[in-house]
């Protein structure tokens, strides 16, 4: 790490901690040459691959930008967005790889869609996935529903179980 202060070449770790969200690492360091000290932050770079095969470094702004889209009109605010992006973040890095497919972002950001916000899911899977028909938002219509059913089925279980004990 260079020094910012005289360019010198080297550097030592005074101390380092871990951000709030364990995502990046802030170094205290000192330069041997001139004694001053600055910090750094550290973080693990992850990178995307698109389509034409450019790669690009991963950004939630761009993942809340297409989410918001599709969340136009719908009861969805700004902190919600970020916690979506945050948690398809956390989803991708825990693959363990330095690169991603940007089609695997868009899989990672449909299931925590789909708990935010039926409507934007619908339409976020509609482009995502290209539906060409009324039978693909049928299709997509027909497993929300189903899975709205054994979520309450589920509740209602539960519910049984607490009242008998």
């Amino acid at each position: 790490m260079h020094c910012p202060f005289c360019r010198h070449s080297d550097s030592r770790v005074v101390d380092s901690r871990t951000s709030d969200d364990g995502s990046a690492i802030r170094r205290r360091r000192q330069c041997p040459a001139c004694q001053r000290r600055f910090s750094t932050i550290e973080t693990a770079s992850l990178a995307v691959v698109k389509r034409s095969g450019a790669t690009e470094p991963f950004s939630r702004d761009k993942v809340v930008g297409g989410v918001r889209k599709a969340c136009q009109g719908r009861p969805v605010n700004e902190d919600d967005l970020a916690i979506l992006a945050q948690r398809v973040e956390e989803a991708i890095r825990s693959a363990g790889s330095a690169e991603i497919d940007a089609y695997e972002i868009g899989l990672a950001i449909l299931g925590p869609l789909r708990e935010l916000d039926e409507v934007a899911y619908l339409r976020f899977a509609s482009v995502y996935q290209a539906f060409d028909s009324l039978e693909d938002f049928e299709s997509a219509i027909v497993s929300l529903r189903d899975e709205r059913r054994a979520r309450a089925d589920g509740r209602e279980a539960d519910e049984v179980v607490t009242t008998e004990e």
